[in-house]
């Protein structure tokens, strides 16, 4: 299995942080933040990894190589242009396409058994499956709910007509998704500009057409790393052992 990681953004949020060193090699509890859903991958036994890049790409490139020194074999998907999550997803299809695959967002530390994942998006012969947990803010960041077989009903304002009994937990999507290339058929449309959200463009059409998306629910262990004060919370939570990752 190949999985992506998402490391173009411009890491706005980490303010002066980011304008010298690109969000994904701001360092988290003494390693750049990219390791950990590096080392989570490799857990797993996944080896065949690609990076998109844009701000400061050149010194990811530099840091990780080839990914030898990881254990890992990577490879680079260079955005000239920022692409957003669609766009980087569709310029990465040539090395995606072959089968299912998982995309995982650079700024996310997450305790999560891939193996699980991978085993309940089999098991529903999902075409996209996306870990989703609860929280109160979920309105905030995006919502989105699941039926009572954990099929999204609704994504955003997107909602399914025909649906399954439904919990009403409002979730949001934790930034770790396993796909399969089928989702590649919702994206190249004539005439779409090459920028584009995979949250906001394609899975609330893919919702609308009845495509087999699922929500894995999450309830262990997540942060944020997308701003300072949330990198500061979640190296404090890893020195006190309140936050482990069975990964490292």
């Amino acid at each position: 299995m190949k999985a992506m990681v998402f490391a173009a953004g411009r890491g706005l949020r980490l303010g002066s942080l980011t304008e010298t060193t690109p969000k994904a090699l701001v360092p988290v509890a003494g390693r750049p933040m990219i390791e950990y859903p590096l080392l989570l991958l490799r857990h797993y036994g996944i080896h065949e990894i690609i990076v998109n890049l844009h701000h400061l790409g050149e010194q990811i490139e530099a840091y990780l190589g080839d990914g030898a020194k990881l254990g890992l074999n990577i490879r680079y998907s260079k955005e000239p242009e920022l692409l957003d999550t669609g766009g980087g997803l569709l310029k990465a299809k040539p090395f995606l396409e072959g089968g299912t695959f998982i995309v995982i967002n650079t700024d996310v530390l997450i305790d999560l058994s891939l193996a699980e994942l991978i085993a309940f998006h089999k098991k529903n012969s999902a075409t996209a499956t996306l870990v989703l947990r609860p929280d109160e803010l979920a309105d905030q960041y995006g919502s989105m709910e699941i039926d009572s077989e954990s099929r999204i009903y609704r994504f955003l304002q997107a909602k399914r007509e025909n649906t399954l009994a439904v919990s009403g937990t409002k979730l949001m999507f934790t930034g770790v998704q396993v796909l399969e290339p089928a989702v590649f058929n919702y994206m190249k449309i004539d005439g779409a500009p090459l920028r584009f959200s995979t949250t906001k463009d394609i899975y609330p059409r893919m919702l609308l057409k009845e495509e087999s998306v699922y929500g894995f629910r999450f309830d262990g262990l997540w942060r944020d790393l997308g701003t300072a004060n949330r990198i500061k919370e979640a190296e404090e939570a890893l020195a006190h052992r309140t936050a482990r990752l069975h990964y490292l």
